[in-house]
């Protein structure tokens, strides 16, 4: 009985349902309806506090808009707070590149995190089973993913001041169907879940059903060996940092330096997590395409005969040897710093090919868009100034008490190393920046009911 084993899976980890405030993922599929139907009924009985969340992504216009809609309907049935968003993902891989798996998991993550955020509940409860275990563990094993990546799904996480939790781990994709139709929920089904363009379903159609003829408990198996990989890693990372911190001569945001004698004398299994902490440091988004391949590229590097050499990683990362130091660097592309005045509206252009315009305006301003600001013209001092950034320089932000360095702003909008040297500041006589622009803008900017006029910036 699906019940029962959930209870099991729960107590073997410790969690007790009880009293717990549960923002709940609900997509409208079978696992999610069939997760949300359970809790539903534990809710009296656990002292459930249950908020019904979803996404519509908007890949599929109409179709998936009505998969909101039934997610409503349910909720609303059964008299569960809903909320929902509707977000263009498809606009948001265009303007960013990202694949459509990577751009939906963001915008509905962060959108969990708001309702968590809102609802002040801890925990956010996701339909995800066993048959997605065995998947994404083979997908990751397959693309060369190397430590704590290769356990696949846990159980549970941190997630910002709360816990995503999956009590559905412990079952497959077949027993929550089996479900839904024992307790006659009709679910909404995504026909992207068939396509085979997608390498999850290959893995879904092809390779899971074999592995189930060869033992229909596989998942079980998948999600023991899951638990031993993260308990295993998580002993192996604590002695990894501690060696690590004994073999490391210089540590910076860009950059960090390790001797290589000492480093050698660490047994390999830590040496290997000690290059993969090195580059998690590093990367404040770890590129897709970095695998257990470029550690291996490492060690060749550090056990070649030659004193020196050097290693291209992706996003400009460079591992350095230079006899028994080696350096991981963003490479070091210096920009040449510059500085515009101007006394009166106009436009300057960049020594990166952009231009930055500045008019007057009278009271009715038009819809703001993200490259370019408004400020009250009696509240700014000229001239404007167009420069590089400065060491120590901070600026007031919008909505924000206080204030914030750049080179904060610059890590937190996942800027290049490479690009925030060159990248336009923006302030008035007095030194006070009064816009970044496409990242941030200060407290100065937007509407002023005491303005006359205003000032318009943009940036093309």
């Amino acid at each position: 009985m699906l019940e029962l084993k959930v209870e099991s899976f729960l107590n073997r980890h410790s969690f007790k349902l009880e009293n717990k405030k549960i923002i709940v993922g609900v997509s409208g599929g079978p696992d999610s309806l069939a997760l949300l139907h359970y809790l539903l009924k534990e809710k009296e009985k656990r002292n459930l506090s249950i908020v019904a969340v979803h996404v519509d992504h908007m890949f599929r216009g109409e179709e998936s808009f009505l998969d909101a809609m039934f997610v409503k309907s349910f909720s609303e049935k059964h008299s569960l707070p809903f909320e929902m968003v509707r977000i263009n993902v498809p606009e948001i891989m265009e303007k960013t590149g990202k694949s459509s798996q990577i751009a939906a998991r963001e915008v509905r993550y962060e959108f969990y995190y708001k309702m968590m955020e809102k609802y002040q509940f801890p925990y956010l409860a996701l339909g995800h089973h066993g048959d997605d275990q065995m998947e994404t563990m083979l997908m990751r094993l397959t693309r060369g993913s190397s430590g704590k990546a290769r356990a696949g799904i846990p159980f549970s996480r941190p997630f910002h001041d709360g816990t995503i939790f999956r009590p559905f781990l412990c079952l497959t994709k077949a027993e929550l169907q089996n479900y839904c139709k024992e307790h006659n929920l009709t679910p909404r089904l995504d026909p992207s879940n068939e396509k085979g363009i997608y390498s999850r379903n290959r893995f879904r159609k092809h390779v899971l059903p074999f592995l189930k003829t060869e033992n229909r408990h596989v998942h079980e198996h998948f999600q023991r060996f899951s638990e031993e990989l993260q308990s295993d890693e998580a002993f192996l990372q604590e002695l990894t940092v501690e060696r690590l911190n004994t073999v490391v001569t210089k540590r910076e945001d860009d950059k960090i330096t390790i001797d290589i004698k000492r480093f050698l004398k660490m047994p390999l299994p830590l040496q290997r997590r000690g290059i993969q902490l090195i580059l998690n440091y590093l990367y404040k988004e770890k590129p897709a395409s970095l695998s257990a391949i470029h550690i291996d590229q490492v060690f060749s590097l550090i056990h070649h005969h030659d004193p020196s050499g050097r290693l291209d990683f992706p996003n400009g990362l460079k591992a350095i040897r230079s006899y028994f130091q080696l350096s991981f660097q963003f490479q070091q592309i210096t920009a040449e710093p510059y500085v515009f005045e101007l006394n009166e509206p106009g436009t300057i252009m960049l020594p990166n090919g952009r231009s930055i315009r500045i008019d007057y305006l009278d009271k009715d301003l038009p819809d703001a868009e993200h490259n370019t600001a408004f400020f009250n013209a009696d509240r700014i001092k000229w001239p404007i100034i167009i420069r590089t950034r400065k060491k120590g320089d901070r600026m007031t932000l919008k909505g924000i008490q206080g204030s914030k360095k750049l080179k904060d702003i610059f890590i937190d909008q996942k800027v290049p190393v490479q690009d925030r040297d060159s990248w336009p500041v923006i302030t008035d006589k007095e030194g006070f920046i009064i816009w970044l622009p496409d990242l941030k803008k200060s407290s100065l900017e937007g509407i002023d009911t005491f303005a006359e006029q205003y000032i318009q910036v943009t940036y093309h």
